[in-house]
């Protein structure tokens, strides 16, 4: 049992992206469930869609992170 007892920051991204994903998947099962009910109105849809594009901006900026910057 040679487990690292600590993580460095490109782990603690990685972890964090894997988590919102998680969180992104939710979102989208939940609005397709309220969407395929009809009982969703339009108020609770658009804000669950509104976070769920926040959650995606966010993935992508952390993806950036982990990703040098190449100069061509």
């Amino acid at each position: 049992m040679n487990a690292p007892t600590e993580l460095n920051s490109e782990d603690v991204i990685r972890i964090r992206i894997e988590v919102m994903r998680r969180e992104h998947r939710d979102l989208d099962e939940a609005i397709h469930a309220l969407e395929a009910s009809g009982r969703g109105d339009q108020l609770t849809l658009r804000r669950l869609k509104k976070q769920k594009l926040a959650l995606k901006d966010q993935i992508a900026r952390l993806e950036d992170r982990l990703i040098p910057d190449i100069i061509a």
